[in-house]
């Protein structure tokens, strides 16, 4: 199927200009060295990886602290297969549980515990200021709502896009 769709767009593809090359090049090093600079930094300072962390953080936002895995899959950008390693990982050392929804026993959660709060609250600290030092403290307040608005048109259009269900 892939050779099949590139040599569908192959013969209409309106290769990069010089300029949106270098742009180009510019987003795509940000995105590689960004996520491993915050990787190297979880693993160091918490013993976590980056998805570890996310995940911990996104069960800590909920009311009950519990997802679907289903769920966690989608916020973590994680297939369902790697989220349930994921979850094993986190089970063994005592910071997740799962458990059946408690709305449609077809399904399981993850629901973070109390030791995998604290694990998350005393990464936390060290973690926001990786994300200060690499970006925030870096742009003015205007620049920085230019930066989250230019972001948000980016995952807007890979959301609205084919992509999403691959990537999912």
């Amino acid at each position: 199927m892939a050779r099949t769709t590139a040599a569908r767009t192959a013969g209409r593809v309106r290769w990069l200009d010089a300029e949106e090359e270098r742009s180009w090049r510019g987003v795509a090093a940000m995105m590689h060295l960004l996520r491993l600079a915050l990787e190297r930094q979880l693993e160091r300072d918490a013993g976590l990886s980056f998805i570890e962390y996310h995940a911990l953080a996104r069960l800590s936002e909920e009311r009950d602290r519990a997802l679907r895995l289903s769920d966690l899959a989608m916020l973590t950008n994680a297939s369902l297969s790697r989220l349930s390693h994921l979850v094993t990982r986190l089970e063994t050392w005592g910071y997740v549980r799962r458990r059946p929804d408690p709305h449609d026993g077809r399904y399981t959660q993850a629901v973070l515990t109390a030791a995998g709060h604290r694990k998350l609250v005393a990464a936390a600290p060290a973690h926001v200021a990786a994300v200060r030092a690499l970006v925030v403290d870096e742009f003015s307040a205007s620049e920085l709502a230019q930066l989250g608005g230019l972001s948000d048109r980016i995952v807007a259009r890979i959301e609205a896009s084919c992509w999403k269900q691959e990537l999912t």
